[in-house]
């Protein structure tokens, strides 16, 4: 079953002079866990709000299964499209409690919302004023009202930016399990490479309203440790190989993949700043300290 999505938009942004077209002709499998990667004023929030009902397209072509969401006649409205959007404000109700956020959209309380608070460890904080609790907290609470209608697709716009980097890798650990654990089609958009390579399968890098290139994380950031190669970055994967092990470290605009004996590689962990020394294509890792 694809999500086959085709639009065209004419934009006018705060970081163009100029107003541009933004056209879109993708499909996604079910699934997926897509990225939108591209400077900020190329058409990424657009394509969500699009695909999500809130922002009409100048022309498009919306299909999701075997539902039309979106023809040159119909328009499903955006409350019966089978989506869930994560804002990057969150857009929360301030005068509402965290449990009343959460349901907002469904009214009552099913085993599945249960479930979800469980997920999220928000049951201590139900009662609380959304103006009382932290940014952590408010980030796992849009989760949780994003997702409890049960949606086909998650759309998430830059959901961790303003959160400090442990906090950040804790909500992508949770993004990934619920991705997997509901076998929800995901969209995310972050400027975050690491981010981009914990979560996604595939990225569609977006310039000036088109997506210039697409394919999966490693095609698009993945880069060969060469001789001679002093770099710096921070550590994404580690997969065991036997005797030893790949550690995936992103560096600035790529990623690096390195083979380590496994006795050494113990003495490092996933979001760990590193710097990677090369000679005759013999990679050496050190610790940065914070």
């Amino acid at each position: 079953m694809d999500i086959i999505f085709e639009c065209t938009k004419t934009l006018r942004t705060p970081h163009t002079q100029n107003p541009f077209k933004l056209e879109i002709s993708q499909t996604m499998n079910f699934g997926d866990f897509v990225a939108l990667f591209g400077k900020s004023g190329a058409g990424k929030t657009t394509i969500l709000r699009i695909l999500a009902g809130l922002t009409p397209p100048d022309t498009g072509y919306i299909k999701v299964g075997d539902e039309i969401w979106q023809d040159g006649k119909y328009i499903l409205p955006p409350q019966k499209r089978s989506i869930g959007f994560m804002f990057q404000d969150y857009a929360l109700f301030p005068h509402l409690s965290v449990e009343e956020n959460i349901l907002f959209a469904t009214k009552r309380k099913t085993d599945f919302i249960s479930w979800l608070i469980d997920t999220m460890e928000l049951n201590a904080i139900l009662k609380h004023p959304i103006t009382q609790i932290s940014g952590g907290q408010a980030q796992r609470v849009a989760l949780a009202r994003s997702l409890a209608r049960k949606p086909k697709i998650l759309l998430l716009d830059e959901p961790l930016s303003a959160l400090d980097s442990t906090m950040r890798l804790t909500l992508q650990n949770i993004i990934s399990k619920l991705h997997s654990d509901l076998g929800l089609s995901t969209i995310l958009i972050s400027h975050e490479i690491t981010e981009i390579i914990r979560l996604s399968t595939k990225v569609w890098c977006i310039e000036n309203g088109n997506i210039t290139k697409s394919g999966s994380t490693d095609e698009i950031f993945g880069a060969p440790l060469s001789g001679k190669v002093q770099l710096s970055g921070e550590i994404l994967r580690k997969t065991p190989q036997g005797v030893v092990e790949i550690i995936d470290i992103a560096c600035t605009s790529q990623i690096v993949r390195v083979l380590y004996p496994t006795d050494d590689a113990k003495n490092f962990a996933i979001g760990e700043k590193v710097l990677i020394v090369s000679k005759a294509f013999n990679p050496l890792l050190f610790k940065i300290p914070f």
